[in-house]
């Protein structure tokens, strides 16, 4: 779990991580920014092409870590298809994919050192203060991580809750899945303790 970075290289896998979160967060804004369906149609296509520019695994990965969003956009669909303003739904899902399609493109070209690293000489200020940065750089870091890899363990509890009964899961894979979470939090637990912890 400490590492989610693609095995497969990539030229992005070699720019700066400093860079890659600066780009990350300008597209970021500028997504916000945009209101035009088509703009943003036209943005999240290009996004997939790079996607696919980078290699059929790279682009399968990001594919499977926006399977969560999937809810999200069929609750959207359904708003504001009942409130007829479609095309302001539209505008809000492309925005969403790809605002995340771009983080998960980062977080697989980017060692968790590097981004560390990043984060240490963001709050290195702090210090001052007497806050303990790496703790806080660490947590950040982590947080990145975990939600693709518990997003992969609820989707396996819920395919075998489904191989198990015709009924939907609903609110029953919620004990299971923070089981799971328990359980992530713990094998990262002893990963650091094995790595000389957080200090």
């Amino acid at each position: 779990m400490l590492t989610l970075t693609s095995p497969v290289e990539t030229p992005l896998h070699r720019l700066p991580a400093g860079l890659k979160l600066a780009l990350l967060c300008a597209a970021t804004v500028a997504l916000f920014r945009i209101d035009s369906a088509a703009i943003l149609a036209a943005t999240a296509v290009a996004l997939g092409t790079l996607h696919l520019a980078l290699g059929r695994p790279i682009a399968a990965a990001a594919l499977r870590q926006l399977r969560p969003l999937w809810p999200f956009m069929a609750l959207l669909a359904l708003w504001h298809g009942w409130t007829g303003e479609l095309t302001q739904g539209v505008a809000i899902a492309l925005r969403l994919v790809t605002a995340v399609a771009c983080a998960n493109l980062v977080t697989m070209t980017t060692r968790l050192t590097d981004m560390l690293a990043v984060l240490d000489r963001l709050v290195a200020p702090l210090t001052r203060l007497g806050l303990p940065t790496r703790r806080m750089t660490l947590a950040v870091a982590l947080a990145i991580r975990f939600i693709p890899v518990l997003s992969d363990r609820i989707d396996a509890i819920r395919t075998a809750w489904s191989a198990r009964s015709p009924r939907p899961p609903g609110w029953r894979i919620l004990i299971p899945a923070a089981l799971a979470a328990l359980d992530e939090a713990e094998h990262v637990a002893e990963a650091l303790r094995a790595r000389g912890g957080a200090g």
